[in-house]
């Protein structure tokens, strides 16, 4: 079936297997099985497939991950996530972070974290964002 003067192409911003899932969803409208991961790597192999979904503007594949990074959120990552929200325009995302770091006095647990350290560094921005959100619902 292959072209003789077809060339191969090249996708250097996806690692493989990230590809071959978002294919997956391109083809079937659902997301690829990630049961087989440990939980770090399907939280890694749904991050990807965010920022592939941004990039290729695949908006029910971006809300799918949205969705499933909101539920699993923890004090370690709540940070890289809240910036990965912000870098991909993920308002649900950011939203879930910013209660999830504002809910059960958990904002001294997420300032320890090595997330937190480089949210602060890279964007300062969002971390106003945080204090203003936290100010404006002790208010009410």
């Amino acid at each position: 079936m292959g072209d003789k003067g077809a060339q191969d192409i090249t996708i250097d911003d996806m690692q493989p297997a990230v590809f071959k899932s978002f294919l997956h969803f391109i083809y079937t409208d659902s997301m690829p099985s990630i049961d087989d991961l440990e939980d770090d790597d399907k939280r890694e192999m749904v991050k990807h497939l965010l920022m592939a979904a941004d990039k290729y503007a695949m908006e029910k594949m971006k809300m799918i991950c949205e969705g499933m990074l909101c539920k699993s959120l923890d004090v370690e990552n709540v940070a890289t996530l809240l910036a990965l929200a912000d870098q991909h325009n993920c308002s649900n995302l950011k939203d879930a972070c910013v209660e999830f770091m504002l809910s059960s006095n958990r904002m001294n647990d997420v300032i320890a974290s090595q997330g937190y350290v480089q949210l602060k560094r890279s964007s300062p921005d969002i971390i106003v964002d945080v204090f203003e959100r936290a100010a404006k619902s002790r208010k009410i």
